[in-house]
């Protein structure tokens, strides 16, 4: 059976309305992904770390209830878990305030069993952080070395626009290992300056991914590759918070290529327009669904019901 593996930061995210807290949930960009695959039914792991505190307790006990295995995420004894305060706006879309120990950033952990197929998600300044590159570069390529599909979501905040320099590096050897590239306009906007998802695509991304899908918000989704150039519209839904949108798209697009059977072959060959229309509108599907609570994740009987549906899929021969 393929699966998902997922690396990145684990955070607790202390959600904020009219100034007022209003929950706290865990959280971390491809963490919210693999947690909402883990309630759908896709078996899941996760390699990250975290603090040796009631946080990283709560963080490594909601993943493991959601079906995620945890054993990889690694508990250093001196380290406080990363807090997140996110701020909602009127439109219910977050700015955010980062407490972090980035002295003791750390990376130590087993590879895990990789298949040809499993799909890996990465994403974030995690990604790209150079203190940990050396761990999270060697992870990518013995994961594509064993026939991985990578999935990169850039996810890069403008806080860390003064840092675009030194990261780029790191950031262009991601996107020659991944099959798959997601960024939203904001992030395109904080590394290259561009907004325009054609100028984006041929000249920053194609040359070392030809699959690029561009979020722009409640704007349509831009979908750019070497055989499809299509556009699609999001659905206007009632938002509680879009903290977790962008992961749970991520998380709905493996989904997808999971239901669907995309292969990495299927991938390197070109995915036909009818294959990308498949796995984009789960992706848009999860998204809506995690925008309707305070969650970080797609809701439980949403997974289940996504579980249901993966589950009855006739397997290929």
């Amino acid at each position: 059976m393929r699966k998902v593996i997922g690396i990145g930061e684990t955070i607790l995210d202390i959600i904020f309305k009219d100034n007022q807290p209003i929950g706290a949930v865990p959280g971390g960009g491809a963490f919210n992904g693999v947690i909402s695959l883990g309630r759908s039914g896709v078996e899941c792991s996760f390699i990250s770390e975290t603090g040796n505190d009631r946080v990283g307790e709560s963080i490594i006990r909601f993943a493991r209830e959601n079906g995620v295995n945890a054993d990889n995420i690694n508990v250093f004894p001196e380290s406080k878990s990363p807090i997140s305060l996110a701020f909602l706006d009127e439109n219910n879309d977050a700015q955010y305030l980062f407490y972090k120990d980035h002295p003791h950033d750390k990376l130590d952990f087993t590879y895990p069993d990789v298949q040809p197929d499993d799909i890996v998600m990465f994403s974030s300044f995690y990604a790209v952080n150079p203190v940990i590159r050396t761990q999270v570069y060697g992870f990518l390529n013995y994961a594509r070395q064993h026939g991985a599909i990578l999935y990169y979501d850039v996810n890069l905040r403008p806080s860390h626009q003064h840092e675009v320099m030194k990261l780029k590096p790191n950031f262009l050897e991601n996107l020659e290992l991944a099959d798959i590239v997601r960024g939203s306009k904001e992030d395109f906007q904080v590394l290259f300056k561009k907004d325009d998802p054609d100028k984006v695509f041929n000249t920053e991304v194609s040359f070392y991914c030809k699959n690029l899908v561009y979020t722009q918000g409640a704007d349509p989704v831009v979908l750019r590759t070497k055989t499809v150039k299509k556009e699609y519209p999001v659905e206007t839904t009632e938002t509680v918070s879009t903290i977790g949108a962008g992961d749970n798209f991520n998380a709905g697009l493996v989904y997808g290529m999971m239901k669907y059977d995309i292969t990495r072959e299927t991938i390197e060959q070109g995915l036909t327009e009818e294959q990308w229309d498949q796995i984009i509108q789960c992706a848009q599907e999860f998204s809506a669904n995690c925008c309707q609570s305070i969650h970080n994740s797609v809701s439980v009987d949403f997974g289940t019901k996504m579980a249901k549906e993966l589950k009855t899929k006739e397997p290929k021969d």
